[in-house]
């Protein structure tokens, strides 16, 4: 298995297309070619087609089909393949999951099942998302179409974290929709249409993207049947009621569970954009686009003032925690030097650094009132002159006072205690 970045094998993901030189502009006409210059430039993002769609439902094929119509119009796509359990493609991806995390690989070194094998190498791969982000931003500026297939198991890109964050990371870059491919052909009973709904409206608020539904297969099963059903909630209760007429109690709840879906979803209808295609015959992918340049115009319209008002917000925010952190540096920083001016002065301590006061370094362990004169007395001095002299004296005076010097002595009128009791002692206080 190899995690590492993006190979460069991949030639066209650095290559940028030629294009024709345009001609200069005139003096003249200076400031209407810059004004029209930024809208083509503005004009020029491309948009990414997330595809997405349940096992089965032909979402390769219609990104085949896709890549047919774009190239027939000179204007090939930039494609991304995020399946890795995939076999067979029948177009070339300019950045291929497979290039860089080995599913099989992935299966047998964490002891993973199918599953769990697309999504460890899907979050493998999300890790070095960010330069597949710098290789499709290079080419911006070539392609008007970012195709984006994604795995056959729809939960797992949809409901994971490696899906959010690819998503959310396309989507804060440039305009982005959702494309949600249905199998038609399977959805002509109302409960799997329901189930395909109640997904797709799912897919819809997790990802907060412009949405087109896809009917595949329409060579097959013509999909104005489904349109029927959305626009007209009475129509798809008349067909669910006929389809399950003679069921037995099970069949019943289920009547009446999407009879009142069928209601909540309503609203859901109401704001979506359809289109029937075939990926087989190609039927339908003229109209597709239409749909896709929507899509564009509600990103740039309801989504991306959104998105830059998020942005801004979060780089307020990063803004305030960095002027938070540097002021208590700075407050840090003050007290640090505060600390180290009161230790270069005389003594070692300033005029709050008395016995007994608590502060600096030169404070009394011992509280307000020290335990006795002679440990006491060493914070009586002012500075640190002398202290040499006097310790000589101590020592000289413990010489001659032989093997008791180490006792306490005490001071001229001090009451000291001898073999007798107490007695009087006048001694001379050392100097």
């Amino acid at each position: 298995m190899s995690d590492s970045a993006i190979p460069s094998s991949v030639p066209s993901a650095e290559e940028p297309a030629s294009e024709p030189s345009e001609p200069k502009p005139t003096a003249s006409s200076s400031s209407t070619s810059n004004a029209a210059h930024d809208g083509e430039t503005k004009k020029k993002q491309p948009i990414c087609i997330v595809v997405i769609g349940m096992a089965g439902s032909g979402k390769t094929t219609l990104m085949q089909r896709l890549n047919s119509y774009l190239h027939s119009k000179n204007t090939p796509p930039y494609i991304l393949n995020l399946d890795p359990a995939v076999t067979h493609m029948p177009y070339e991806a300019n950045i291929d999951i497979r290039d860089t995390v080995d599913y099989r690989e992935v299966m047998k070194q964490y002891n993973l099942g199918p599953n769990g094998g697309i999504l460890t190498a899907l979050n493998l791969f999300t890790t070095k998302f960010d330069q597949v982000l710098g290789f499709v931003e290079k080419r911006s500026e070539s392609v008007d179409h970012i195709l984006l297939d994604t795995p056959g198991q729809i939960e797992i890109f949809t409901w994971s974290a490696s899906g959010s964050i690819i998503t959310e990371s396309i989507a804060s870059s440039m305009p982005t929709c959702v494309a949600y491919v249905i199998d038609t052909p399977r959805t002509t009973s109302p409960s799997t249409f329901m189930s395909n709904m109640l997904y797709a409206c799912s897919i819809l608020y997790k990802t907060r993207l412009p949405f087109i539904l896809v009917f595949n297969k329409t060579d097959v099963q013509p999909h104005q049947f489904a349109v029927d059903w959305m626009n007209d909630w009475q129509l798809f209760q008349k067909s669910l009621q006929a389809s399950t007429e003679g069921g037995d109690g099970e069949a019943n709840y289920m009547n009446s569970l999407m009879n009142s879906m069928c209601l909540v979803l309503d609203e859901f209808y109401e704001g979506l954009r359809t289109v029937g295609v075939s990926a087989m015959t190609g039927q339908g992918i003229g109209e597709f686009f239409e749909k896709v340049e929507q899509a564009r115009e509600e990103y740039d319209r309801d989504y991306r003032p959104e998105l830059e008002k998020q942005a801004k917000e979060k780089a307020a925010k990063k803004e305030a925690d960095k002027q938070s952190q540097l002021e208590r540096l700075m407050k840090d920083m003050s007290t640090s030097e505060s600390t180290r001016t009161s230790a270069s002065m005389p003594g070692g301590r300033t005029g709050d650094d008395r016995p007994g006061s608590g502060v600096g370094p030169g404070k009394n362990p011992f509280g307000p009132h020290g335990m006795n004169e002679r440990e006491d007395r060493w914070y009586d001095q002012e500075d640190g002159e002398g202290d040499d002299d006097e310790d000589e004296d101590d020592m000289e005076n413990d010489d001659e006072l032989g093997p008791d010097a180490d006792k306490e002595q005490p001071y001229p009128g001090q009451r000291r205690f001898g073999d007798q009791g107490f007695e009087d002692s006048n001694w001379a206080r050392p100097t």
